[in-house]
């Protein structure tokens, strides 16, 4: 199925030039074994293994214009919660088109990796859902409030896709985080130092 872009099953406001996306988008370069390791029965789950449902548009978070000076990405746009948003909280996935090395666009900002084994990444450059916006956290908050983690989908008839999540972090050892991230806030993640290095083309 190919994707659509805005309107129709899109979340209000959604920025002209991107594709909306219901699922991730999988490149034809991947091969069985990628395909694989992505998409595959539920009966090959170990009975710990969590399985999330899920389906955009998303009413828990908003896509939203920033217009602030001071902030980073002014002029842009950012991922605010809608509702408070409890510690370890799944919030959405992040979808995009997913590829491997040979279909990779070294220039995009809005590549994770998926799965490592397999040298397969997420982009959503150019097609993805509400989580392309999120944001990093330096030059807004003194740390990050959420997260990327990898998850399993239920996508109907005994089969599960692995994604990669976005998470409220945890309450932490002192409670420090025990109130999560409330209603109105900017949902703000850590690119990591990889990311800044590349992009500002330092070693440190």
């Amino acid at each position: 199925m190919s994707p659509r872009r805005g309107g129709l099953g899109s979340p209000k406001g959604w920025p002209e030039g991107v594709v909306y996306l219901h699922a991730p988008h999988y490149s034809k370069t991947l091969t069985d074994d990628a395909n694989k390791a992505l998409r595959f029965s539920s009966k090959e789950l170990l009975n710990t293994e969590q399985v999330y449902k899920t389906k955009g548009p998303y009413a828990n978070v908003k896509v939203t214009p920033i217009s602030s000076p001071s902030h980073p990405a002014n002029g842009q746009y950012g991922l605010y919660a809608t509702q408070h948003l409890a510690p370890d909280t799944f919030v959405l996935p992040y979808l995009g088109y997913v590829h491997d090395p040979t279909d990779l666009d070294e220039k995009s900002d809005y590549d994770l990796s998926l799965d490592r084994d397999h040298s397969i990444g997420v982009d959503a450059s150019k097609m993805g859902n509400e989580a392309r916006f999120i944001n990093d956290y330096r030059g807004v908050s003194t740390c990050p409030n959420a997260e990327f983690r990898d998850i399993l989908v239920d996508v109907g008839n005994g089969n599960v896709e692995k994604r990669m999540g976005v998470f409220v972090l945890n309450a932490g050892k002192s409670g420090k985080r025990a109130k999560g991230v409330a209603k109105g806030e900017e949902l703000l993640v850590s690119y990591g130092k990889g990311f800044w290095n590349e992009r500002l083309g330092t070693d440190d």
